[in-house]
């Protein structure tokens, strides 16, 4: 079964912070949305680590990455009012709208999102 990988859990892995050990076997298959991805490039940049690799990295290991479609950006928008107490960003809800329009789990380490009643599956990768 495939899920997608929220930008804060691929950012647990690659800064093996704690929860990483719940990320790594889950990349093969795994689903990001290319805002995901723009974040997590972004935060890996501001970090100064080398970025050259990484998405042919993740690709190689099995990770698909999807394109973030107008139908994703409605459901995105649509979330917000349900969201915005918890504070998701767009990148956040970029990410769970393609789980709610792919059926499947979504993977993060964000924990505000464990309070979250959405119609999909939430995965915590961090240990509670």
């Amino acid at each position: 079964m495939s899920l997608v990988l929220d930008a804060s859990a691929i950012l647990a892995l690659l800064h093996d912070e704690p929860g990483a050990e719940r990320v790594e076997p889950a990349l093969d298959g795994a689903l990001v949305s290319a805002v995901n991805w723009a974040e997590v490039i972004q935060k890996s940049l501001k970090r100064r680590a080398d970025i050259s690799w990484m998405r042919e990295g993740f690709t190689a290991v099995g990770v698909v990455f999807k394109p973030f479609t107008p139908t994703q950006a409605e459901i995105a928008a649509y979330l917000w009012e349900r969201t915005r107490q918890h504070g998701l960003s767009l990148a956040d809800r970029a990410c769970l709208a393609l789980a709610i329009e792919q059926h499947v789990p979504v993977l993060t380490a964000d924990r505000a999102w464990g309070n979250l009643d959405l119609g999909v599956e939430i995965r915590q990768c961090r240990p509670s």
